[in-house]
């Protein structure tokens, strides 16, 4: 019989150790979620600093664009946008995984104008 008791209190003791591990989790993640601002908080920001909505500071915009993914034309691969090499052509903002896709899509786009 006491065997079995001690299994139930050591039973016991796992439950309430992984409920409160649990509870943990959900309080930090709440907590790091109440520290990051919103979409909602960074528009209100930008429009109090004479911008418009959705014309927000590089800071607020810095946020979406870690979040957002963009595919090199050169290889086809997908990187995020703050980490992207971008390159500014015709008016168009084309991103790149690296410098050597960046600089085979320069060479390719020279070698295409020349050729006519």
């Amino acid at each position: 019989m006491d065997f079995l008791a001690r299994i139930m209190k050591f039973l016991f003791w796992v439950l309430i150790v992984s409920w409160s591990v649990a509870l943990l989790r959900r309080v930090l993640a709440w907590m790091v979620r109440g520290a990051m601002p919103t979409q909602a908080d960074q528009d209100a920001a930008s429009s109090a600093a004479g911008g418009g909505v959705g014309q927000g500071s590089d800071e607020a915009q810095s946020g979406v664009a870690a979040r957002r993914l963009v595919r090199d034309p050169v290889c086809g691969m997908h990187v995020a946008e703050v980490l992207a090499v971008p390159l500014r052509e015709s008016g168009e903002l084309v991103h790149f995984c690296s410098v050597a896709c960046r600089d085979k899509y320069v060479k390719s786009t020279e070698r295409m104008a020349a050729n006519g």
